[in-house]
Parts: C-alpha cells; sequence; structure tokens
C-alpha cells in the first residue's frame, strides 16, 4: 500500500444520517418483509395433556408471527410440526395465506364487485354507499376509496332520502358499467367512474296483473347480467316477478316473469329473493334459476320463452325463509342454495327434481339478506361463510368443508366473490370489513401489485393537527395591543380545527379558492340580480297592480287602443243625478201586531 492512500471506515449511522445525493429520491419497498407484515395467523389445534380431542373443547391456539417483527419462538406442543405442514399444504392449495384489509365503509359489507381485468373493485353497503377502489393507485399504506357515491341520493342536503345497497356487479362482457340494486323499485346502472347511465321505470302499483307493468311495483331484492349478451340484466323483486331490461335503449323492459306461487295462502305471490344466470361452455343455451320466499326453486330457458318454466321445486327449502345464496357452476350442470333453513344444497339441472346432497350450516339470512355463497371459478370448490366470521371451502361434490379459516371472529361474513383471473378471494363483513385474501405463488395482480409498491410517506406538512394557520396569527390565537387574548375568548376554549379546515372555516391547502358561505335563505332563493337581468316582467312582482294600471290611465284616455274607430262619434256619458230625497233610504215597514 502506497503512503498517499487512505482508508476510511464506513459509518453505517452517518451514511444514514447523509443524504446519499441530490434530487429526487427513489422509494425501494422491501417486497419480502411486507408479504411477511400481510401473512395472515395460522390456526393450530394443541394437543391434551389427558389425551382428549381438542375439537371438543375450543377453538384451538393462534400462533402468528408478529406484525413486522422478527419470529418468535413460541412453546411448542405435541404434533404442532404436523399440524403447521399440513396447515401450509391447505393453504398452498387455496389463495388464502396472506390478506389484505380495507376499512372504507361504516356498516356491514352486502356486495362486492370485481371487473374482470381485476383492476377496480366496488363494494355496497347497507350504509347506502357503492365505494370504488382502484388497485392500480393504491400502496400498503393507502388503501381507501377513491370515490364514494350514493345511487338514490336525489339531492346533496343532510334530509335527502338514501336506501341500503343490495347487490352490485360489473357487467362480465363490458366492464364499462355497473349494475346496482338498491332497496327500491328502479334499479340503475352506473359507469365504472360511478357516474349514473341508465335507470329502469317504476311500475303502476294499482294494475293487478303484473304483464300489464312496465316496471317493479316494489323494492327489488337482487339482480344480474346475461352471461353473454352485454345489453341484458334481469332483475327480481318483491312484487313476484323478474324482469329482464335491455340496457342498450336505457334500461327498457324486455319480458316479464311473472311466479305465480302456489302456496297457501299467498294469492299466487310470492317475494323472489335470489337470482343467477349461467351459461354452458358447449354452446347451448344459458339457465336462468330463480328462488323465492316460499320455498320453491325455479328455472326457466335464458333465451325464452319465459312462459312456462322448464323445471320448478316446490319445497327445495322451507316456506317462509330466505334463500339468500344462490349460483350456477361454470359448466351449467349444477345449482347451489343457501337457505334460510339452515342448509345448503346442490341440484343437477339436469334432473331438477330432488336435490343431489344437503348438509347443515347456520344461516344469517334473518339478519343479512344477501349472504351468499359462490363457486370457484372452475367450479372445484364453493365457498361461503358463517355466523362466526369463517370462510368455508366445500368440496362442490359431497359439500363437506375441505379447508376452513377464520376472517373476522365473531362477525358474520356476508358477500363472497372468488375472482377467476386474479386467483383472489374477496369477503365482505357485518364489521364493515373487506378482506382480499391471496397467496403470492398462486395468485396475481391485484393485492400482489399493490403490495410490491413502496409505501408512501406521508409528509409532514399534510398533517392538519401540525399546520399552522398564518392568517390568524402564529399560533392560532388572536392577538390584542396589550398582551392579552380577545375579552370574549378568556374563558372559551378553543374547539380543534376540522381536518383539512382552519378555525375560520378556509381550507389549509392554497391551492384551493375560499368557497364563500351560504346562508339557508341563499340555499332556497335565486339571485334577485339574476332574476332581474333575465326573466321578462320580473319586476312586476313587487308592483302594486291598482297603481301599476293607473299610470297608464291619462294615456288611454288620450289615445284610446281599442275604441279609437269610434272616438268623434262616441256620445258623452250622461250619469243620473241622485237627490236628496232618493239618497235617503226607505223607512223600515211597521210589522202589524195581531
Amino acid at each position: 500500500m502506497e503512503e498517499d492512500d487512505i482508508v476510511v471506515e464506513e459509518d453505517e449511522a452517518l451514511k444514514n444520517f447523509l443524504s446519499g445525493g441530490f434530487g429526487k429520491q427513489e422509494k425501494e419497498a422491501n417486497i419480502a418483509r411486507q408479504f411477511e407484515r400481510s401473512k395472515r395467523q395460522s390456526r393450530v389445534k394443541p394437543a391434551l395433556k389427558d389425551g382428549s380431542d381438542p375439537e371438543n373443547i375450543g377453538e384451538g391456539k393462534l400462533v402468528s408471527r408478529p406484525y413486522g417483527g422478527d419470529e418468535v419462538d413460541d412453546k411448542k406442543v405435541d404434533g404442532e410440526d404436523d399440524d403447521d405442514e399440513e396447515e401450509s399444504e391447505e393453504e398452498d392449495e387455496y389463495p388464502v395465506s396472506h390478506e389484505l384489509v380495507f376499512k372504507t365503509h361504516e356498516r356491514p359489507i352486502t356486495s362486492i364487485t370485481l371487473d374482470p381485468s381485476g383492476s377496480r373493485l366496488a363494494t355496497a353497503s347497507t350504509d347506502c354507499t357503492v365505494k370504488f377502489h382502484d388497485f392500480a393507485s393504491m400502496t400498503p399504506t393507502t388503501l381507501r376509496a377513491f370515490k364514494s357515491v350514493d345511487p338514490t341520493a336525489t339531492k346533496t342536503s343532510a334530509s335527502s332520502e338514501t336506501h341500503p345497497i343490495h347487490h352490485v356487479e360489473f357487467n362480465p362482457v363490458s366492464p364499462s358499467s355497473i349494475l346496482v340494486i338498491s332497496a327500491i323499485p328502479q334499479a340503475k346502472i352506473l359507469s365504472r367512474d360511478g357516474e349514473p347511465l341508465a335507470e329502469s321505470v317504476k311500475g303502476d302499483m294499482y294494475l293487478r296483473d303484473m304483464h300489464n307493468t312496465k316496471g317493479h311495483i316494489s323494492e327489488i331484492t337482487t339482480g344480474t347480467w346475461h352471461p353473454t349478451n352485454r345489453d341484458l340484466c334481469v332483475t327480481a323483486g318483491t312484487d313476484s316477478t323478474l324482469r329482464i331490461w335491455d340496457c342498450s335503449i336505457r334500461m327498457r323492459q324486455k319480458d316479464v316473469i311473472v311466479h305465480k306461487s302456489r302456496a297457501a295462502g299467498s294469492a299466487g305471490r310470492t317475494r323472489m329473493t335470489a337470482v343467477s344466470w349461467g351459461s354452458s361452455p358447449q354452446g347451448n343455451s344459458s339457465s336462468l334459476v330463480a328462488a323465492a320466499l316460499d320455498g320453491s326453486l325455479v328455472m326457466w330457458n335464458g333465451e325464452g320463452p319465459y312462459n312456462r318454466p322448464t323445471a320448478e321445486i316446490r319445497d327445495a327449502h322451507q316456506r317462509d325463509t330466505w334463500t339468500s345464496g344462490l349460483d350456477i357452476s361454470s359448466d351449467g350442470r349444477t345449482v347451489v342454495t343457501r337457505g334460510g333453513d339452515d342448509t345448503i344444497k346442490l341440484w343437477d339441472t339436469r334432473k331438477f327434481k330432488s336435490a343431489i346432497s344437503s348438509v347443515t350450516h347456520p344461516s344469517t339470512s334473518s339478519q343479512y339478506p344477501t349472504t351468499g355463497i359462490k363457486f370457484s371459478p372452475i367450479s372445484t370448490s364453493i365457498i361461503t361463510g358463517s355466523p362466526d366470521g369463517s370462510l368455508h371451502i366445500l368440496n362442490p361434490a359431497t359439500l363437506t368443508p375441505e379447508h376452513t379459516t377464520p376472517i373476522t371472529p365473531s362477525s358474520p361474513l356476508i358477500s363472497l366473490l372468488w375472482h377467476p383471473k386474479l386467483n383472489q378471494i374477496l369477503t365482505g363483513s357485518a364489521n364493515a370489513e373487506t378482506h382480499v385474501l391471496y397467496n403470492p405463488s398462486l395468485s396475481s395482480r391485484g393485492a400482489l401489485d399493490i403490495m410490491s409498491r413502496a409505501p408512501k410517506r406521508r409528509h409532514i406538512d399534510d398533517d392538519p393537527s401540525l399546520t399552522t394557520d398564518t392568517s390568524i396569527a402564529l399560533t392560532g390565537d388572536i392577538i390584542a395591543p396589550n398582551g392579552n387574548l380577545n375579552p370574549h375568548r378568556q374563558g372559551e376554549r378553543r374547539a380543534a380545527p376540522l381536518t383539512g379546515l382552519t378555525a375560520s372555516g378556509r381550507s389549509r391547502d392554497p391551492r384551493r379558492p375560499h368557497i364563500p358561505l351560504t346562508t339557508p335563505f341563499a340555499k332556497t332563493n335565486p339571485d334577485e340580480r339574476h332574476v332581474r337581468d333575465n326573466i321578462p316582467l320580473s319586476s312586476m312582482r313587487d308592483e302594486d297592480p291598482r297603481e301599476a294600471l293607473l299610470k297608464y290611465a291619462e294615456k288611454a284616455e288620450k289615445e284610446p287602443m281599442f275604441t279609437n274607430a269610434w272616438r268623434k262619434t262616441q256620445p258623452k256619458t250622461i250619469y243620473a243625478d241622485v237627490s236628496d230625497e232618493e239618497g235617503e233610504e226607505p223607512e223600515k215597514k211597521r210589522v202589524k201586531q195581531g
């Protein structure tokens, strides 16, 4: 080594403190660490000292790695290694090893839909809103919706009438439109950005024959799209009808299917609770299957005619129980239903008479009428939820559980979706949480894209609680010449400013213009100057009509408009002179006394 060479030891602390260069620094994400932080807890059943079965005494023990920390050496019990291996094998078979949690709603999630490409997510809730999420713009620290829409709100005031959302679904052929079913007789179609495109017509409630009505006359419960035709959708209502709409002509009603109930005392009407429209991969005609409150399960030819059903099962489920879940397999041969009588049943469309298999499963449709059940993308499994918040993956032939994993303990699972392209399972719970389950080795895009991005760092100026409002002094207090505060505010405690607003009501963002306050009178009354300049004769509202006519009396006498032709030949008006005697009132006649 030469004498001029100087060796300097690298100090890691100093290197982290000093900047590595000028300009914008690139964000690098530790993908492996982020995937590890989103890994779900694994459930392990401990063995007991007395040798008894652990399934009879409890749910088991939760063993997991801490969020973002190092591995913890837990005390292992006998047989724990074997259980871990079995659990890992099951997690590798199904995309349930990792999860993302969205907390964008305030009330239970009733429906979940994802476009065919898997880039946009829409969730509906009983808080009367539809939330739109974009996977391409979210990071692990910004899991929030970019837009919230209330489809039933007619006015922006707080007193406007809103209704819960029952069902939302992307068009499987044209993902630019979304079918939205609310608790009203009218269905709506929104764009993928939440803008209204079309709305169905409300029918005449005073017509007895439902074939003559142009729309539903009572609440719609659910709906779905045609599997291959982008312009057709079907809605099911409580008026005992299914209505097929042509969305290419602003939701014009194409066909009406009236289900006549044969239950005693129903007067031929019942409520349609679930509907599914499935197609056959062999190119055959599609099948339209619906369930009703009277316990019946009805199937029609999906392409028509709809005058008579191709098959009907009267007692598919117990009468007066809400069959909330209904789905058709990808090959169109089997139908699965989840009834309000605590049963799950499997049906064959080729022999639509009795159930192939039936198992007991607790139902939550009495409290959450949109509780669903779904086939996997290739119909190799069936997924459904339970009242204790667990996800059950069932065998499609025997309906026996192949895998059970807890999602939201003590909070029922309501809505489910297994996306075919992403290979990810989405669940909506009663605690207003949306969970996206995935496996890094089995799934693609979607949640993996979110976890592969660097977390967004929040700047200190983005925190409104730490931002100083310079418009009312440096500390936010009013400074008086004597050095004292305003005497009117000495005994008053300063309220905490709102998020994004200052104490004076101005926006903390200097780029946003100041919006002046409007009074309730100004909201309901138009501008006086605008009315005077744009509406003819608007000033006559404030004039006295008698004075307005008398000011034209002299002009009308000199230049008459209607009597100008005989003005010179018009005789002089002669009025009768009333004398004093004639002006007196006549004496009253004396009443004869008999």
